[in-house]
C-alpha cells in the first residue's frame, strides 16, 4: 500500500550576498502548496556515492524506478508506476551485504529496458550487471553478470575490489557507456562499452594523485547532459583522514578532459589524472576546514555547479553552492546543518562524523537544491532555489514536524521529483532501517 502525505509548506524567503559567510536573514511567508508525497518502500537505504539512484522513464508507461539496500542487505529495485498509482518491488539479491554502499545505479537502454549496476562495499567479489528482460518491465531479468574489470597494472599488489557504481550514456557517442567505479587501491576507476553493455574494455585509473596524501583515496561525483560532456567534482580522500580535504572539478567532452574554462588539461587516453591538473574549486588549505563532494552536474550552457559540505569541526556542516561564473568559481555559503545524523552511542565516539544529512542538486535545473538540515533537532528536507545564481535563494520545507530524522535527498534523472530517506534508526552504514519517500508531481 502507497502511503501519502500531504506536504505542509511555507516559504521561506533569504537574502544571500554572493559569497556571503554570515547568516542570512530570513522572512517567513505562508504559502500553501498540495504536493502529495509517498513510501517507496518501508525498508531500504542507500549511500550517496553510487548514481543515479532512479531515473523516470516514459515509454508505454510512465514510472519512476529506484533501488535501496534493505536492513538484511537484499538489493532490490521497484517502480512507481504514475498513471496506475502503484508500486511493484522486486529482490534482485538476496542477503547480499548489510551495507548502505551497495545500492544500485540505474540506466535505462535504448530499447527501454533498466539496467542496473551494483556491488558490495571494498570486497574482492566483482560487480554485477542486471538487465530486465524486456521492456519496462522489473518481472523478468537475464542472468546477472559478473563484471571484473579493474587493472591491476599500476599497483600489482593493490587491493583488487569494487564500490560505488556510477553509470553514464552519452547519446553523441553513439550511446557509449561510460561506467566508473572505486576500484584498484581504492582510487576511481573506468570502463566503457560501445556495444550497450554486452562487451566492456578493461578497467582503468581516472584519477592517480602524485603527491603524496593521507590515504590517497579520492571520492568521485559524476554527472552528465546525456549528450557529450560529463562532470567529474573530487576529492584528495576521505574528511576522516585528510584534513585538508578539498574539492576540485575536470569534465570530459569528445575525448578529452577540460577545466570550467574550456582550457583542455589532456586527452583522455592520457590518463590517469592528477587533481593538481584540474580545477580548484575549494582549496581546505586556505581555510583549514576540511570538505566533502556532495553532487556534481552542469547548467543549460553546461557550466559546472557543485555543491558540499565543509566542516569547521566535525559537530558543524556546512553546505555550499559552488558555480561556475564564466570568470572564477563562486564558493556561496548556505546554511549551518547541524552535525552527523548517526546515533553514536553513549560512551563511544563517533565512527562517522563526516555524514552531513545530504544536499543534492537538481540535475535538470540546478538552480534547485534540496538539502538535509537540523529543525528541533531532527533532520528535515528544505528544498532551495535560486534565480540569480546564488545571491538570492527561496526556501520551501519539504518535510517539517518530522519525528524521525529524513536524510540524503537525491532528486530523480528526468525528473523534478525528490527522494530521500526516512530514519528508523542508522548507528553506521552497517546498522540501519530506513523508508524511502518521493514527492509526486
Amino acid at each position: 500500500m502507497i502511503k501519502k502525505a500531504p506536504i505542509q509548506f511555507g516559504l521561506l524567503i533569504l537574502s544571500l550576498a554572493l559569497g556571503c559567510s554570515t547568516q542570512p536573514q530570513v522572512k517567513e511567508d505562508s504559502v500553501e502548496n498540495n504536493k502529495q508525497q509517498l513510501t517507496f518502500t518501508e525498508d531500504g537505504a542507500w549511500c550517496w556515492f553510487s548514481d543515479p539512484r532512479a531515473v523516470f522513464y516514459q515509454g508505454n508507461h510512465k514510472r519512476t524506478y529506484s533501488g535501496w539496500v534493505t536492513s538484511d542487505g537484499s538489493i532490490q529495485v521497484g517502480y512507481y508506476d504514475h498513471d496506475l498509482d502503484t508500486v511493484v518491488v522486486k529482490t534482485l539479491d538476496q542477503e547480499l551485504q548489510v551495507d548502505d554502499h551497495n545500492n544500485p545505479s540505474f540506466i535505462v537502454d535504448r530499447e527501454g529496458r533498466l539496467m542496473v549496476f551494483y556491488s558490495k562495499h571494498s570486497a574482492k567479489s566483482p560487480m554485477i550487471l542486471a538487465r530486465t528482460a524486456s521492456a519496462e518491465d522489473i518481472d523478468e531479468w537475464e542472468d546477472p553478470r559478473e563484471l571484473v574489470l579493474n587493472d591491476s597494472t599500476l599497483f600489482p599488489d593493490a587491493s583488487n575490489t569494487y564500490t560505488y557504481t556510477n553509470i553514464v550514456r552519452l547519446a553523441e557517442e553513439d550511446d557509449k557507456l561510460f561506467l566508473f567505479w572505486r576500484g584498484v587501491d581504492f582510487k576511481p576507476n573506468f570502463a566503457t562499452s560501445s556495444d550497450h553493455g554486452n562487451n566492456w574494455s578493461g578497467g582503468e585509473i581516472l584519477i592517480l594523485p602524485e603527491r603524496t596524501y593521507g590515504n590517497r583515496r579520492p571520492y568521485l561525483k559524476v554527472g552528465t547532459n546525456n549528450r557529450d560532456v560529463v562532470h567529474f567534482a573530487f576529492t584528495d580522500g576521505h574528511p576522516r583522514n585528510e584534513p585538508t580535504n578539498s574539492i576540485y572539478y575536470a569534465k570530459y567532452k569528445n575525448g578529452d578532459l577540460y577545466k570550467a574554462d574550456n582550457s583542455k588539461i589532456k586527452s583522455w587516453s592520457e590518463l590517469p589524472l592528477d587533481p593538481e591538473e584540474s580545477d580548484l574549486v575549494y582549496d581546505a588549505k586556505d581555510t583549514g576546514e576540511k570538505a566533502w563532494i556532495w553532487d556534481v552536474t552542469g547548467d543549460s550552457e553546461d557550466n559546472p555547479v557543485l555543491v558540499y559540505s565543509r566542516f569547521p569541526n566535525d559537530a558543524t556542516h556546512i553546505y555550499y553552492y559552488a558555480c561556475w561564473n564564466g570568470d572564477q568559481w563562486q564558493n556561496i555559503k548556505l546554511v549551518d546543518s547541524g552535525k552527523w545524523f548517526p546515533e553514536t552511542p553513549d560512551g563511544k565516539e563517533e565512527r562517522e562524523p563526516n555524514y552531513s544529512g545530504g544536499i543534492a542538486l537538481d540535475h535538470s535545473n540546478p538552480s534547485i537544491v534540496y538539502l538535509s538540515t537540523t529543525k528541533d533537532g531532527i533532520f528535515e528536507i528544505e528544498r532551495w532555489e535560486t534565480k540569480d545564481s546564488g545571491h538570492n535563494w527561496e526556501v520551501t520545507p519539504i518535510t517539517v514536524d518530522s519525528k524521525q530524522n529524513n536524510i540524503r535527498p537525491f532528486v530523480v534523472r528526468n525528473s523534478h521529483q525528490v527522494m530521500w530517506l526516512n530514519l528508523e534508526y542508522y548507528r553506521h552504514y552497517t546498522d540501519y532501517r530506513a523508508a524511502v519517500h518521493m514527492t509526486l508531481p
